[in-house]
Parts: structure tokens; sequence; C-alpha cells
């Protein structure tokens, strides 16, 4: 299929990213806050909270934690508010990049996220100014079984809905659209794949090439972002020299 390296970086770029946080199962918590204030503490019933409980445990968060967040959120253990924000901006060398935070505090945020801006060479934006850039698209990772047949699961995967399929010797990547991943990921476990995660993630349309020193910018800044609690997932259109090195 068409656009294999292109998703192929976007599933690497996101493996290092998640791989390099050490505060991953603070920023899953607040997600696991978020998808049981929206639909509830059933994953039964609530299919954005089965999609993080999946991410949570791909990332090897304990049992005891996911349940934990799940209680305070639903009132059993106190109660917490996060808001949901999208900042936008531009980094070193007019990389265009798009900042997702949960936070309780938009304030103090909104500050962290200037001043990431600022330090590394680039700047916060207005609502919009780089957004048109972006594309959101569904990502299902499922779990490659040594019995599975590569052509049959992507086979499958499209004629559920899927737009794109990629493949590693231990996975199987799904690119769906926005509207259509529910549909394709409860498809895929009727069939009795394992889903290891579901999630919607705004994908560049095409991408720019940049320097060396604008890169050791950008990696600066990527690495600021995951060390702030706040912030949840950073996109951007930079291409990446490793990325290139491994298509």
């Amino acid at each position: 299929m068409s656009g294999h390296s292109k998703w192929a970086t976007i599933k690497r770029q996101k493996g290092k990213t998640d791989a390099a946080r050490a505060n991953v199962f603070t920023k899953i918590g607040r997600e696991l806050a978020v998808a049981v204030k929206s639909g509830g503490p059933d994953p039964n019933n609530n299919p954005r909270l089965r999609d993080v409980i999946s991410k949570a445990r791909a990332a090897n968060m304990p049992n005891d934690n996911i349940m934990r967040s799940i209680k305070k959120a639903s009132g059993e253990e106190g109660n917490v508010n996060y808001d949901a924000i999208t900042y936008e901006g531009y980094g070193s060398g007019g990389v265009a990049v798009i900042v997702d935070a949960l936070t309780d505090n938009k304030n103090r945020t909104a500050a962290a996220v200037r001043h990431i801006f600022d330090k590394c060479g680039g700047s916060l934006g207005t609502t919009n100014c780089v957004s048109y850039m972006f594309e959101e698209k569904g990502i299902i990772t499922v779990e490659r079984a040594a019995s599975d047949d590569e052509e049959e699961i992507m086979m499958v995967a499209l004629d559920l809905g899927a737009d794109d399929f990629d493949s590693s010797d231990d996975e199987f990547y799904i690119f769906t659209s926005k509207s259509e991943i529910d549909n394709v990921r409860d498809g895929l476990e009727k069939a009795g794949k394992t889903v290891l995660t579901s999630e919607v993630r705004q994908v560049p349309a095409s991408t720019i090439d940049i320097d060396s020193e604008t890169e050791a910018k950008i990696r600066r800044m990527l690495d600021m972002f995951d060390e702030n609690d706040d912030v949840q997932n950073v996109y951007h259109n930079a291409n990446m020299a490793d990325d290139e090195d491994e298509e």
C-alpha cells in the first residue's frame, strides 16, 4: 500500500517519544481521568476509556495505578478536573508544532509552553496558525501472533474501513480516518485480534527538511515538552535525520 514510509516514520517517532517519558504514568493517569469524566468508569460502555486503559497497559502501567486513576475520576477517591487545551506555534526553522495538554491550571501551563517555545528558538502562535497543516488520523496497534498472515490481516482491516497498513516483527499498524477508528478497532477485536493501542493523532500533510542545528533545537524542545507533566502529545512537521536513515 502507498504511504508506508510516512506511516513508519510516525510510528517510530511515537515510540521514541513514549519510551523517553519518565513521567508517562502521570500523563496517562490524566488521560484516564478525562476519559472517565467524559463517558463514565465502565470501559465496556466507554470506548475512550478502553483505549486509554490499553495504552496504559502497553506502557506497563501497574493495574493498581490504572484502577486508582479511574476511582479518583469517578469520585470514589476524591475529585480531579483537567482541561484539554491545544497550543500551536513554530519551532526553530519555522517547524509547525501542535501541543496537546491536560491541565488543572491554565495559566501555569500556558506560561510553561510559551517558555519552552521561546527557550528553543520558536514562538507560541495563535489558534489555527498551523493546525491546517495537519490531519487527525486514527492509529491502531495490533499484536502480531505467530500464526497471523499479514496479507489476510491487511485485507480484514481494509474491509473494516482502514486507510493504510504497516507492520513490524511484533505488531501491525492500522491507520484510519478519525471517524472510522472505533469501527475498525471493534471489528478487529471481534475478529479475535489483540488491540494494544488505539488513538487519534495529528499527522502532518507534508514534512520540511531542516539542518542539524535546527534539528538539535527541535529535539531539545521535544525533550522539554516531554518532561512537562501537563503536556500529553506534541506533533511537528520536521523531517528528522534519523527517521530518514530508517526509511
